[in-house]
């Protein structure tokens, strides 16, 4: 019902426009068609200014009040340096833009047919094609270096003593490695991988794999104000691991290892204060479709003190441990209807118990 609805409003629009572009023809006839035009371009020419305050007012408004345009601030080292590329970029092409509208509205007001000048057309001019040529590519070459410094600082070698956190997506979660008390994650194979007790195929003859935690639901559980290594990788497809608040993102590609670090500068208990949301977390996302559960692909990140990791830390089992737990020993009871024990060896039992007593 509701599309014979759409379809007949569509229709009475398009009488309704037909009927306007008939009454139009009908008034040019009446009053001429030279006045008809001038009444008819000067009112254009107006609604463009009108439409030009609009538009600039509808985009302030949009940004204000419905989507800020800028995220909270940026939680990392990175990230600062990121927001300043941002502003780089914004403060060149919004110049840009706002340029080229005004320019656009103002021409079509100021350059309206009136019928006392004659347009003045010209094909060709060298000069006009190298300003508008050669200024673009040097602000869009200064723009890529700046990029591709934060990119290389990003992709750099990481600090010694940083962190170093392995960070594996599948179908659809995230899965975390910490390194144990040896500092030292072990290695792993694909061939290893079963989801009963080996999640990531950790080769059990790397005794560096004894002490290595494990968390299932993707935990990342950062210090501030110290570097962290992440190993990126995927069981399956490809995934992204997406840090916004943090303004990274990298693949997590089948096969391959890819790497980033950072340097966590505001603590989750800062950030709940400086956006003033006593709920906040901070996210780790999948920023690439993987699948029909790929809303789901979501972990927190916690961001706290080194004294509160190693309070953390301490509390964690290595996977190893939960999943090699000793058996313990059988203790055979005899059957309550087991006839007892009779001759030499049940006179002994009995002079041991009368012994003990």
């Amino acid at each position: 019902m509701s599309g014979l609805l759409l379809v007949a409003l569509v229709a009475l629009i398009f009488v309704v426009l037909y009927q306007v572009a008939r009454s139009s023809e009908m008034v040019a006839r009446i009053q001429g068609e030279e006045i008809f035009d001038k009444k008819r371009n000067k009112l254009l020419a107006y609604s463009m200014l009108v439409l030009m305050v609009s538009f600039f007012a509808g985009i302030y408004a949009c940004h204000r009040y419905m989507m800020p345009l800028m995220a909270p601030e940026a939680a990392s080292d990175h990230g600062k340096q990121y927001d300043f590329m941002f502003l780089v970029t914004l403060a060149v092409t919004g110049a840009v833009f706002v340029l080229c509208q005004i320019l656009l509205f103002w021409f079509a007001f100021k350059y309206q047919r009136k019928g006392e000048k004659v347009p003045f057309h010209f094909a060709h001019s060298t000069k006009l094609e190298l300003v508008w040529t050669t200024i673009p590519a040097i602000a869009m070459a200064v723009l890529v270096a700046i990029g591709l410094k934060a990119w290389f600082t990003m992709t750099s070698e990481a600090p010694k003593g940083s962190m170093q956190i392995e960070i594996i997506g599948k179908q659809f979660n995230w899965i975390s490695r910490y390194p144990g008390p040896d500092g030292v994650l072990g290695k792993r194979y694909f061939t290893n991988i079963n989801d009963k007790d080996n999640i990531l195929g950790l080769d059990w003859k790397d005794p560096k794999n004894m002490d290595d935690i494990i968390v299932p639901n993707g935990e990342l559980r950062l210090v501030k104000g110290k570097p962290v290594e992440l190993l990126i990788g995927s069981r399956d497809v490809i995934h992204d691991v997406g840090l916004s608040h943090f303004r990274l993102k990298m693949d997590a590609v089948p096969g391959i290892t890819s790497r980033l670090w950072f340097t966590p500068i505001i603590t989750t208990e800062e950030m709940k204060k400086i956006t003033g949301n006593e709920k906040f977390v901070y996210e780790l996302s999948c920023d690439q479709m993987c699948g029909k559960g790929h809303y789901s692909m979501r972990a927190v990140i916690v961001v706290e003190t080194q004294e509160e990791h190693d309070a953390w830390l301490a509390k964690q089992q290595s996977y190893y441990a939960q999943n090699h737990q000793p058996e313990a020993p059988k203790v055979e009871t005899p059957a309550a209807d087991a006839p007892k024990a009779e001759g030499p060896k049940a006179d002994s039992a009995k002079s041991i118990t009368m012994n003990i007593k």
